[in-house]
């Protein structure tokens, strides 16, 4: 979502709220001589109950309050939701709104079950309008196109309140050339190599614990900085992160239920499932893929297909849980409010954290997102959820703090328990390497390095790595029937990094994808990409004919400029929404928004980031005690926000509401952004129990304007009638495929003569091979890699290099020269370019290298790191690799050119010879 990165402590102080013409600024909905009958509560901070009890409107001693600890009981309560029928009077909608489609006779039944969300009609100008005028962020030339994001001050690649301290200027690159021609540095590098496995691979294989084919343990320092030739490294159950909560838990049984049934969680919690639509739960751990539940009646199970114009994505964000956010976990970052550094993001939280970090992140997985959740959510009429997931889910390098790779082992679950509930999975790639908008949400706030300055292309690179990884899981047979979409970035400020650079990566990306998975309708997931702040319209025709690929808007009031404007009077702004996703729908293809909400101002603790204040008290607007206190909303204010909350849903068709959940404050005691809290809404009446009310909410108050009819572009939901595959417009492909892009920000713009000079990765690395779900012995599942044939290095940096930091390297300086890794000559870099060294001629002996030599200790270490994460299978075939470069070497293949001006060795290009090339082997000699 489009948030603001935390601001400095001596930030604005708060303003008292003063009182605007008819109405209380306390309370929009009340007259000015009116006065709240009940006094302001002194709410318990609890991590259980999500709204003090004395503090509920209409509370009374000895009325039953649901304890969320304890297993529901069968009896509804009264927050549960019933299908709206003809003969009820009482609905859930506003007194002043309309009759909805599905109650009105005069109205012929269409898709999703008779609720005709298509009979929407929207007019107006686009909100996507890039002739809209508005404040440009700070330190950018040109103003942002995006009508509702931050405004003027509130945000920008340099945010306000972080250091700006820059990098010591570097003069030189890391720039990897051909990775097949750079084997071996000098000639004694094959004799050395078998010196050493013969030293080491006893050892190794001696101490090496057992481990399953399914599993290797490769660290996340090894997979992003050793050097390699492409082998695998999964991390279920290593030392490097992965959970002790991937064992396979025996609660997890054969069974299945609906409405009313008992379920059973798989930490062993029973509760009762509730699903008034019909919805029902199955699981089989024996046989995994061969059941569903399915989520609702009108909503197709995973064993169907989805239907894109007849099925309709109706979801919500599991935000903050595996990628935090100080204003939705706020008791999380409370704790960590006097330590050094101050948690701010999860950069700085992890910091924080220390030795506590893989107990307490842990803990936060395990308890803030449970399986509970998803059999609520599904019992709330949606069928889609939305998971953040940050780059370190995969990997991280040395330096980083994150937690690496158990978050992954908690989406494995999210996988697990959606298919147990017939829910389906949009994955995002949230935090991107570098920074992809320098908000909180990216991971650690700051500045942008994605795409933009010194490091852009590298973190461009690792970004790719990361979409390479999550797709090759994703599309297994039984997990891509889940997983059915992915989005390549969250939120990334297109008009810092440019339109042109950012299509370029797309492009890069969507390539990535479909060599993946191959193409249409089954094969892999959605892609989708984010408009960038431009507006759907803005990426019209944009590789028109590719396969499956959609775009994802974020469309928010909350920081355009702050209005005493209820939210009834702001519904309609909502619903111009419509015409602009209806005409992208029809032109472009999958059009939906990622992420909403019922804000309509930036009012919430910490919505703008740690000790921030907010544009709605620093600008005079008002106060946000009201928008806060969702305890003492009256039934009006609560009416006027489920009217905007079905706009929304109305005018953006297929939706996220972000977020699920906002977690306690614990100096406060309740969860004090509640306009972005879909369960307390729920729960308290400002968002329908049925969500296909909103269907014609907006024709019914008169917003009308371009129909969807339903019908996507062939080849947006992979449908090739004629062709295997899909045909790309050449227009497109001619102005997105350069990679990297020919200019980089900041501006004025790096020359692609400069960008060749920017430090870059090699794809020398071992591949992440993602853990998947541990499941009992005789269950079939896939290995985390779906394309055997895709055996490329993972994307590494250069052993030797010296990079700058990934976030924070906007003004380091261009390098003035191409250089290689600042190894020792006589060092081994393997599968890295040689180091850079005055060339000598080859003795006509191999001189003896002694055991007890630097290069012989320096390797040794190498090897040893390498072996420790090798399989008995892989140690046999690295020993029979350095078998055969022995014998190689004492049969002359390496060559005694070693004066030659392109130092290449080894390389059958340059004058290198097979096994069977006789003619060279008898010129060389044989022993």
């Amino acid at each position: 979502m489009s948030r603001l990165v935390s601001q400095p402590q001596s930030f604005s102080p708060r303003l008292t709220a003063p009182s605007y013409g008819p109405y209380s600024a306390d309370d929009p909905f009340a007259s000015s001589s009116s006065q709240f009958s009940s006094p302001r509560a002194s709410p318990r901070p609890s991590d259980y109950i999500e709204r003090p009890q004395r503090a509920q409107r209409g509370y009374q001693e000895g009325s039953e309050m649901r304890n969320l600890t304890a297993p529901p009981s069968r009896r509804a309560a009264p927050w549960k939701s019933r299908v709206p029928r003809s003969e009820s009077s009482d609905i859930f909608l506003p007194t002043m709104a309309y009759t909805p489609p599905h109650l009105d006779p005069s109205i012929p039944p269409s898709r999703d079950n008779g609720y005709v969300e298509t009979d929407s009609i929207f007019s107006g100008r686009s909100h996507f309008d890039s002739s809209a005028k508005f404040g440009a962020p700070v330190g950018a030339s040109t103003p942002n196109p995006y009508a509702h994001g931050p405004t003027t001050g509130a945000l920008g690649y340099d945010p306000v309140g972080f250091s700006q301290e820059k990098l010591v200027k570097r003069e030189r690159s890391c720039i990897p050339t051909n990775p097949t021609k750079r084997r071996l540095l000098f000639f004694g590098v094959p004799l050395l190599l078998v010196i050493v496995a013969a030293v080491v691979v006893g050892a190794v294989i001696g101490t090496q614990k057992n481990k399953s084919s399914s599993s290797s343990s490769g660290g996340s320092s090894g997979s992003s900085d050793s050097s390699g030739s492409g082998s695998d490294s999964s991390g279920s159950g290593s030392s490097d992160g992965s959970s002790s909560q991937d064992t396979w838990s025996s609660y997890i049984t054969t069974g299945s239920g609906g409405d009313g049934s008992t379920a059973t969680s798989d930490l062993g919690n029973e509760f009762t499932y509730t699903n008034e639509f019909g919805g029902t739960w199955s699981q089989n751990p024996y046989d995994p893929y061969s059941v569903s539940g399915q989520a609702q009646s009108f909503s197709p199970s995973l064993l169907e297909d989805w239907k894109w114009g007849e099925h309709v994505v109706r979801g919500v964000n599991l935000g903050g849980w595996l990628v935090t956010e100080p204003f939705i976990v706020p008791g999380l970052y409370e704790r960590y409010q006097n330590t050094t550094p101050k948690a701010i993001d999860e950069y700085t939280l992890s910091q924080a954290m220390g030795d506590n970090l893989a107990t307490e992140m842990e803990e936060h997985y395990k308890t803030f997102i449970t399986e509970e959740d998803f059999a609520l959510i599904a019992g709330a009429g949606l069928n889609y959820v939305r998971i953040a997931l940050g780059y370190w889910a995969v990997e991280t390098i040395d330096g980083e703090p994150y937690l690496p790779k158990v978050s992954w082992t908690y989406f494995v679950k999210a996988i697990g328990w959606a298919r147990k509930y017939g829910l389906r999975i949009l994955v995002d790639f949230h935090s991107l390497p570098g920074s992809q908008n320098g908000w909180n949400h990216s991971g650690k706030g700051g500045s942008v390095n994605f795409l933009y300055g010194i490091m852009g292309i590298a973190n461009a690179q690792r970004s790719l790595e990361t979409v390479r990884s999550i797709t090759e899981y994703i599309s297994q047979d039984g997990i891509k029937e889940v997983v059915t979409m992915i989005g390549l970035v969250n939120e990334v400020q297109g008009y810092v990094v440019g339109q042109d650079v950012l299509a370029a990566y797309y492009y890069q990306a969507y390539e990535l994808i479909r060599g993946i998975t191959g193409y249409g309708a089954g094969n892999g997931p959605i892609v989708l990409i984010h408009e960038g702040f431009s507006g759907v319209a803005a990426w019209s025709g944009f590789l028109s004919g590719a396969d499956r690929l959609g775009l994802d808007q974020h469309p928010y009031l909350a920081f355009a400029t702050q209005t005493t404007d209820n939210h009834t009077v702001q519904a309609k702004t909502v619903c111009g929404w419509g015409g602009g996703t209806n005409d992208s729908s029809t032109q472009f293809g999958i059009t939906i928004g990622g992420e909403w909400s019922n804000a309509i101002n930036d009012c919430g603790h910490w919505l703008d980031g740690v000790d921030s204040t907010p544009q709605y008290e620093s600008t005079g607007t008002g106060s946000c005690t009201f928008w806060e206190e969702w305890f003492n909303w009256s039934d009006a204010t609560k009416e006027s926000v489920k009217e905007y909350t079905m706009a929304n849903m109305d005018a953006l068709q297929n939706h996220f509401f972000w977020t699920w959940k906002i977690g306690n404050s614990t100096e406060k005691g309740y969860a004090t952004s509640p306009m972005w809290h879909y369960k307390l809404g729920l729960e308290q009446g400002w968002i329908p129990k049925d969500p296909r009310v909103a269907g014609g909410y907006c024709k019914g108050i008169g917003i009308g304007g371009n129909q969807f009819e339903g019908t996507y572009p062939s080849s947006a939901i992979g449908s090739f009638a004629s062709t295997a595959t899909p045909t790309i417009a050449a227009a497109e492909l001619a102005s997105h495929s350069a990679w990297p892009p020919t200019a980089l920000g900041p501006s004025p713009s790096y020359s692609a003569a400069q960008i060749s000079l920017f430090p870059t990765l090699t794809q020398t690395g071992t591949r992440n091979v993602l853990a998947t779900a541990t499941h009992p012995a005789n269950a079939t599942l896939g290995g985390g890699w779906v394309n055997a044939a895709d055996t490329t290095g993972a994307w590494v940096r250069v052993k030797g290099c010296d990079y700058p930091d990934a976030y924070d390297a906007t003004a380091a300086s261009v390098p003035t020269a191409t250089t290689t890794p600042t190894a020792p000559a006589a060092e081994v870099v393997a599968g890295g370019p040689a180091t850079a060294r005055t060339p000598a001629k080859r003795p006509a002996k191999t001189p003896a290298v002694s055991a007890g030599s630097s290069v012989f200790k320096r390797a040794k270490v190498e090897l040893e790191e390498d072996l420790a994460s090798k399989d008995k299978e892989e140690l046999a075939a690295l020993v029979e690799k350095y078998h055969r470069l022995y014998l190689h070497f004492w049969k002359g293949k390496v060559r005694n050119e070693f004066g030659s001006d392109d130092e290449d060795i080894l390389s059958d290009e340059e004058g290198g010879f097979d096994d069977d090339d006789e003619d060279e082997r008898e010129d060389h000699g044989e022993e």
